[in-house]
């Protein structure tokens, strides 16, 4: 799942080297920088929201659930 995210992430982000994404039990907590906070957010939180439904469905796969955190630095 951790890939997923930072492929995901990675793929939005203009400084790859502050994408941090880590798993805390059922919540993915993803940092980035603050200058890419917004396209990972996007207009009116789209692409964030589509981002949690990529999760969700990949973790019904698996039968677990995760919380997609944005953290900014």
């Amino acid at each position: 799942m951790q890939e997923l995210v930072e492929f995901l992430i990675n793929s939005l982000a203009d400084d790859k080297s502050a994408v941090k994404v880590e798993i805390a039990g059922e919540t993915i907590n993803v940092t980035v920088s603050k200058e890419d906070m917004g396209k990972i957010i996007g207009k009116q939180g789209r692409t964030a929201k589509a981002i949690r439904t990529i999760v969700k469905a990949a973790a019904a796969k698996d039968g677990k659930k995760y919380n997609v955190e944005l953290i900014e630095i």
